[in-house]
């Protein structure tokens, strides 16, 4: 898989506060460049000794981008549900459901979108929580065994609980993966649920691990740019800047991020295409109501499907797996396959104005968060 610039695994210092002399600081802008690199890398090193401190508990507070909240409204809701359940005897159902994914096709039409990826297929796969439902990984791999794909992207949320070890994610994400056929690698990052450990694990695994970096995808003369933050819900670890630094403004930006929330931010900063997770969908969701809770700090037509804000077209994924209760009504686990149009390609062959439906954003969204 194509290489990106910044801190690529088998190039980044282990001191991560290291200065970056690079070939930058023989141009003419050498030393701004030089010192911006240093600035970020800098950065990097406060970001993730921010999150090891958040996994140790040597943090009380932070910044970050979820409400505040206290622990012990979450696990009275999650008790209640999961009594509700098991009193109506909904339990087998509901597990049922989490173990029946479905496979999402959509098309996302862009202007911008270099001519060489018309056609380029995408594998999103959020929230795995990959060992809280004996069997999920085993019904996933088996659901993708026939399809191939250019490029599969995980959005976090590997791990079911949010506390203590992890050892039992990694054999789960073995048997997942093996399921998985992309020509072009398979490119993750971290999400709430997930420790600073499971990056090197990952890629032992063959996963790409971004953690506020980016990926330069090639075809042929063109490329996009594959850009991944750190979680911003709860670790508030997310650098966009510092993950854009060495991508050309005029680039194709494809943001992997686990939470909705940082739209705006990405909007200022060219991102077209925006894929997340993280909101389970509301895993259990009501009738002519939709989801019970979102967990998520930005509006509710964010939070689930296709959407549309300003430049930037997003999906937010339902997720493949469960969090807090083994279960889901009323909103199945989803596997998306997303492809990748040029509008260029569909004006020179003068197809006809039905044609033009290929995206599947809906123009009368909201174009502005609330």
């Amino acid at each position: 898989m194509p290489k990106g610039n910044p801190g690529d695994a088998d190039t980044a210092p282990e001191d991560y506060g290291a200065m970056r002399l690079d070939v930058l600081a023989t141009s003419a802008d050498g030393d701004a460049r030089y010192r911006i690199h240093t600035e970020v890398q800098r950065t990097m090193r406060d970001l993730r000794l921010k999150r090891n401190a958040i996994e140790l508990g040597q943090l009380k507070t932070w910044s970050r981008r979820a409400r505040s909240s206290r622990p012990e409204h979450f696990r009275v809701v999650k008790t209640l549900v999961r009594t509700g359940i098991r009193v109506l005897g909904l339990r087998s159902r509901g597990e049922r459901n989490a173990l029946s994914p479905v496979l999402k096709h959509c098309r996302f039409e862009f202007d911008a979108l270099p001519e060489a990826f018309h056609g380029f297929r995408i594998l999103h796969l959020s929230d795995l929580h990959v060992d809280g439902l004996p069997g999920l990984a085993e019904c996933v791999a088996d659901r993708l065994s026939d399809l191939v794909v250019d490029l599969c992207v995980l959005t976090g949320d590997y791990r079911f609980a949010v506390t203590g070890p992890c050892h039992n994610v990694y054999p789960n994400m073995q048997r997942l993966l093996a399921g998985v056929s992309a020509q072009q690698g398979i490119v993750g990052i971290l999400g709430n649920h997930d420790m600073a450990e499971m990056v090197p694990a990952f890629e032992r695994l063959g996963v790409r691990m971004l953690m506020n970096e980016s990926l330069e995808l090639r075809r042929g003369p063109d490329s996009v740019w594959l850009v991944g933050v750190d979680d911003p819900h709860h670790y508030g670890c997310d650098d966009l800047p510092g993950a854009l630094l060495d991508v050309p403004e005029q680039a194709f930006k494809i943001l992997l991020v686990h939470t909705p929330e940082l739209i705006p931010e990405a909007d200022q900063h060219g991102v077209r295409l925006y894929l997340c997770g993280h909101t389970h969908g509301g895993q259990i969701c009501l009738p002519f109501f939709g989801p019970l809770l979102t967990h998520a700090n930005c509006p509710r037509q964010y939070v689930r499907g296709a959407w549309q804000y300003n430049n930037v077209t997003g999906y937010t994924s339902a997720g493949v797996g469960c969090s807090g209760v083994t279960a889901r009504f009323l909103c199945p686990p989803e596997l998306i396959l997303i492809e990748l149009c040029c509008a260029r390609r569909r004006e020179s062959r003068q197809d006809s104005p039905s044609s033009s439906a290929t995206r599947v954003v809906s123009a009368t969204l909201p174009t502005r968060m609330r």
